[in-house]
């Protein structure tokens, strides 16, 4: 085994757009979490005056542990809102919380894109561990078909990232949506808010890089393997 160069012809960029995107979030969360909206509503707050009138009555509310790791399961239909965010009447707290509910719309509406996530996680789950085995395994034995195997595989991590991205960006796009239509934050809150959305969706677009890369590296090595 040696170290290939190439490695990081592939990933460098990639490796460097997930670092600035981790810094980017956590500099919006960092300066959006102390600042208090104007109204004075907690993440709690804001949730219960918009679940119920956007026709999301059924959604229940339960806390998770962690920061940055509140989400929505359309599985249970829960919302789950971390301690900084339930609690915290901060501008954050308003964009975090209704992201989330924009995810609840989107499974409530039957938003297309949310859907396919949804269904190809299964095969998500199973090939995101099981690619690299079968790749590496490929190369090791002299098998290429097999190496082939695990590319094809590999695939399937690519298209979640993909499919990801429409479901993140429109998520903040009905969060923004939210917040205005039921005055809960201002102006320049709002402004605040996107900030705080923009770079959790940069998270994203850095996920999807570094899975493409990889791809492509594995690629790049069966065809200079071939040659």
């Amino acid at each position: 085994m040696y170290f290939d160069p190439m490695y990081l012809v592939f990933m460098a960029p990639a490796l460097l757009l997930a670092f600035f995107a981790q810094m980017k979030v956590r500099s919006a969360y960092g300066t959006y979490t102390k600042t208090a909206n104007s109204r004075g509503l907690t993440g709690l707050d804001a949730a219960r005056v918009i679940l119920g009138p956007e026709g999301l009555g059924h959604v229940q509310i339960e806390g998770t542990r962690g920061e940055l790791t509140d989400h929505y399961d359309p599985r249970s239909k829960k919302l789950a809102l971390s301690a900084g965010v339930a609690q915290q009447p901060s501008v954050a707290a308003l964009a975090i919380v209704a992201h989330e509910i924009g995810h609840a719309l989107q499974d409530h509406q039957g938003y297309a894109p949310l859907k396919l996530r949804g269904a190809i996680v299964p095969a998500v789950t199973v090939s995101s561990w099981v690619a690299p085995l079968l790749f590496f395994a490929g190369l090791l034995l002299g098998l290429t078909e097999l190496a082939w195997v695990g590319v094809i595989l590999f695939g399937a991590s690519v298209l979640f990232a993909l499919v990801t991205l429409p479901v993140e960006f429109d998520a903040s796009r009905r969060a923004l949506r939210l917040l205005q239509s039921y005055n809960l934050a201002d102006g320049r809150e709002l402004q605040g808010a996107k900030t705080v959305l923009d770079a959790a969706a940069l998270t994203y677009v850095a996920a999807l890089a570094q899975t493409l890369m990889t791809l492509l590296y594995y690629v790049s090595i069966l065809g200079r393997r071939r040659e």
